[in-house]
């Protein structure tokens, strides 16, 4: 079986074609850069030098395989490279998917995500919720919602045999991501505070999301979604969970979406101005009162995906962050890297007072 995977250097990708080889695949990785052929062929893809704005390399990557799966895509929060997000997530994707159908590949699995869903406000969510179009949180939220409604169905709708796996919030080693990076924070001492506590996400390892992408190719229903969701926890809950884990003290400070989300508009107009991190960006606060939660029952039921309980992966998350920052946890680094995270946190406790003073001579 030979299978094509665009992203495969990436968070989920390379997890997925480690496994998709170790499985006996013969995999195929599409590579724009020398940087990600080199992960790819570490991790025993061919490689097929291409992009997925580019047609002619798709056509050529994918001709003779039998399976294609497109996990390639933008994800980035408060990033002023939010300019490639629709290029990359819709135009990418409608690339990938459409060239695949005319190539009459019999199977394609597209990684879309329950951020489509939007904020639930507290409701479990399965894959017959039916969100509308905005508003949306953030712009990775926007342009996958239009990538699978707009672009995924509506070629499902053609015929083309695409099977849709929507993860959650996903964690495990190599993740740079805003959560991966609030883990990183957490492991070098440098949280003093949790925003929004009561944000909700689900939490699932990075390799039991591989191993559902792999059950998809193998079990999935053509036309059909399948959620790949952990268990739903709340920030707050999930920071104390790390300490109970690590022995870290967990940050005394927990302070609710209500009294940091007034400020969001200030801070996105200083984003292009002050060197603060992704964690303190506009996008972000708006995030900090969401729940993205939805069920997994669907995939478990008709798939078997069993993932791992949140303790049986976090430690070993923990101890790939510290092995990998352990130069950052001399007071010398750790300072340096501290720099940014106390710009923003000081000026979210100068807002914090502006507006706190405002609202009493109101």
């Amino acid at each position: 079986m030979k299978a094509f995977v665009t992203g495969g250097s990436g968070f989920v990708g390379r997890h997925l074609v480690r496994k998709l080889v170790a499985r006996g695949y013969e995999v195929v990785g599409l590579a724009r850069s020398d940087q990600s052929a080199a992960i790819l062929t570490a991790a025993g893809a061919q490689v097929a030098r291409g992009d997925i704005l580019d047609v002619p390399s798709l056509r050529a990557g994918i001709t003779g395989c039998d399976i294609v799966f497109h996990v390639a895509g933008w994800y980035k929060t408060g990033s002023a490279d939010w300019l490639n997000a629709e290029p990359i997530n819709v135009n990418g994707t409608r690339n990938v998917l459409r060239t695949a159908f005319e190539l009459d590949i019999p199977k394609i699995v597209y990684t879309s995500t329950v951020a489509v869903f939007g904020d639930t406000h507290g409701e479990m969510v399965d894959e017959t919720y039916e969100p509308g179009e905005g508003p949306f949180l953030t712009e990775y939220d926007r342009t996958k919602w239009l990538a699978h409604y707009k672009v995924a169905e509506p070629l499902i709708a053609e015929g083309a045999p695409i099977v849709i796996v929507m993860p959650g919030g996903i964690y495990g080693p190599g993740d740079t991501s805003l959560l991966g990076e609030m883990m990183r924070r957490f492991v070098l001492g440098q949280m003093p505070a949790v925003p929004g506590p009561e944000l909700t996400i689900t939490w699932a390892h990075v390799d039991d999301i591989a191993d559902g992408h792999i059950l998809a190719a193998e079990k999935g229903r053509i036309g059909e979604s399948y959620i790949l969701a952990g268990p739903a926890i709340p920030m707050g809950e999930m920071v104390d969970f790390w300490s109970y884990l690590t022995g870290k003290p967990a940050p005394l400070l927990k302070v609710p979406a209500r009294a940091i989300q007034p400020l969001g508009p200030v801070v996105g107009s200083l984003e292009s101005k002050l060197p603060l991190p992704d964690l303190f960006s506009e996008e972000a606060i708006r995030m900090l009162s969401a729940t993205y939660t939805a069920r997994s029952d669907k995939a478990r039921r008709e798939l078997g995906w069993r993932p791992r309980p949140p303790q049986a992966g976090m430690l070993e998350t923990f101890e790939w962050i510290a092995t990998q920052n352990a130069a950052a946890i001399d007071d010398d680094s750790k300072g340096r890297s501290l720099a940014p995270y106390a710009l923003g946190a000081a000026l979210l406790l100068f807002l914090l007072w502006l507006l706190t003073r405002k609202r009493q001579e109101a």
